[in-house]
């Protein structure tokens, strides 16, 4: 569009929010250690619980967030004025095989997505393996989904005939 915004309602003050948020995000891991791989093991290893208390503390601004802005925005995006709603997920077979798949990678390397990114700014140029592995994993799980997809629909195309 001519005014810059995309055909979704996202301008250059979507972005700039996004970066900002994104910014303080990985300011706050890099301040408060949690980008540094020993210090999650060492909270894996119930050692330290310095990261309970920062997960803690952002669940609580999070919740506090949230709540304030369902009040104001009622079911509004508040960037692009779209309406949005909560995606109520059920414990499935996904959840849980994607939940244990994901903490073994968590405990094995003691990096998750968000704290890998914040890591690589306090200058862990390792971590690259950790990102590495996740991009792999992630496109790996997304080629057996669509294989797996692709084989019901041929066979449900079988009987139909």
């Amino acid at each position: 569009m001519s005014d810059g915004t995309e055909p979704d309602g996202r301008g250059a003050r979507f972005h700039g929010l996004i970066l900002i948020g994104g910014l303080l995000f990985g300011f706050g891991l890099g301040v408060s250690r949690m980008a540094r791989p020993e210090v999650v093991l060492d909270f894996l290893q119930f050692q330290d619980f310095g990261l309970l208390f920062v997960m803690g503390g952002a669940a609580a601004v999070s919740a506090v967030t949230f709540t304030l802005g369902a009040d104001v925005f009622r079911g509004t995006a508040p960037l692009t004025g779209r309406a949005y709603g909560r995606r109520v997920k059920g414990l499935d077979r996904n959840v849980l095989v994607g939940g244990t798949v994901f903490g073994v990678g968590w405990g094995l390397s003691g990096i998750c997505p968000g704290a890998a990114y914040a890591s690589l700014g306090v200058g862990n140029w390792p971590v690259l393996w950790a990102i590495g592995g996740m991009f792999l994993g992630a496109y790996t799980q997304g080629y057996a989904r669509s294989v797996l997809a692709r084989r019901q629909g041929m066979e449900g195309t079988v009987g139909a005939d």
